[in-house]
């Protein structure tokens, strides 16, 4: 018998303490995010791995420049949803 083996987002839907809807919006958030991320200049290229959980975008990885950092921020935050940015990401020279 499998319990719980569907996956959403890096997280066993049967071990997450969110509600489907909550997986799913939370989904929505990081692909919404990722996906600006590919369209703006400043940060396309850059190595960032967005996590949502609840509503609270997590941002890791490194950039370029303090500049691409807070825009990496500024579009996390225009996300509809999102409540709240942390942000783990490294700014690397060249």
């Amino acid at each position: 018998m499998v319990v719980g083996g569907a996956a959403a987002g890096g997280y066993y839907v049967g071990q997450d303490e969110r509600s489907a809807g909550e997986i799913s919006r939370d989904a929505t958030i990081t692909s919404t995010i990722n996906a600006r991320y590919v369209r703006d200049r400043e940060v396309k290229a850059m190595d960032i791995n967005v996590d949502t959980y609840r509503g609270v975008v997590t941002l890791y990885g490194s950039v370029a420049s303090q500049r691409a950092r807070d825009r990496a921020v500024e579009i996390a935050r225009s996300v509809k949803g999102v409540k709240q940015v942390n942000s783990k990401l490294t700014v690397v020279d060249g």
